[in-house]
């Protein structure tokens, strides 16, 4: 059993940047598929970027590369997005989930039903 928590949103101004973090434990980090998505109420939950387990294979959603990075610190068991020139279409609240899958394939590894165990979220706002 993994408990995930993130922290690090907020109110940030159009262009600005925030660091999402997002703290495991349970289990060593090391053995799962991370990834970070975000919904809008009302909407599907959508990934935004996505790392397999050996850091090998990560993914981004056209709408934030270049953008936002990924990472992960497996020593302190530690997720984070660090999310740069922030746009208002951006505002959604952000999720970060993980999934003990050493196999996920490429196609399947930002996909919302690949991930098993989920943070409870927090909320973006980019607005002037």
């Amino acid at each position: 059993q993994l408990q995930l928590a993130e922290s690090g949103g907020g109110l940030v101004q159009p262009g600005g940047s925030l660091r999402l973090s997002c703290a495991t434990s349970g289990n060593p980090l090391g053995i799962y598929a991370i990834g970070w998505f975000r919904q809008a109420p009302g909407k599907e939950r959508e990934g935004v970027s996505c790392m397999s387990v050996r850091g090998d294979m990560t993914t981004y959603a056209d709408s934030v590369k270049g953008r936002f990075t990924i990472s992960r610190d497996n020593a302190k068991n530690m997720v984070y997005l660090e999310m740069n020139n922030l746009k208002p279409e951006d505002t959604y609240k952000y999720f970060c989930a993980a999934v003990a899958n050493p196999f996920l394939a490429i196609q399947y590894l930002c996909k919302e039903r690949s991930y098993e165990y989920w943070g409870q979220g927090t909320q973006v706002t980019v607005s002037s």
